[in-house]
């Protein structure tokens, strides 16, 4: 029997600092300005460096479109150094529509508003650290095509 006890002490110890040693991961709050109506989702990529501008971040969310402002929560990110890839994906297709040239018809944006020129930005324009507890960014679409934001009140 005192070995069975001792098993399963070194069990519960081991369990405990496996999850003592978990990295603290938490809420991250994208507040999304210029969003031009109210058709579809914004979806927000949280991105490491190897991951930004591709299609397969480890951190990701979507909420229903607001003209004006979206607000998307991602959870269970960890503390580390990101930056936000969003889009406007009004056609629920999950991707973001071309035009000739590969000019975007949807709205884009990226943390920290980072320029987008020719190309899109670079990551040391759009990086932001995230200390793994609830944090919260912002941001505003940007649309190539159509109208570039919404409708003005009358």
């Amino acid at each position: 029997m005192p070995s069975e006890r001792r098993r399963a002490s070194i069990a519960v110890l081991i369990g405990f600092a496996l999850t003592a040693a978990a990295p603290p991961s938490g809420t991250l709050t994208i507040r999304v300005g210029n969003v031009r109506n109210s058709a579809g989702v914004v979806h927000v990529d949280i991105c490491p460096q190897a991951q930004f501008l591709k299609d397969d971040c480890p951190y990701a969310g979507d909420a229903p479109a607001h003209a004006g402002v979206t607000v998307v929560t991602v959870h269970g990110v960890p503390a580390g150094r990101y930056a936000a890839q969003v889009f406007h994906d009004e056609n629920r297709n999950k991707k973001v529509d071309r035009a000739l040239f590969g000019i975007p018809k949807e709205g884009v944006g990226f943390s920290n508003d980072a320029r987008i020129g020719l190309g899109p930005p670079k990551w040391a324009d759009a990086v932001f650290a995230f200390d793994g507890q609830e944090q919260a960014i912002a941001l505003n679409m940007r649309y190539f095509l159509g109208a570039s934001g919404p409708a003005k009140a009358r």
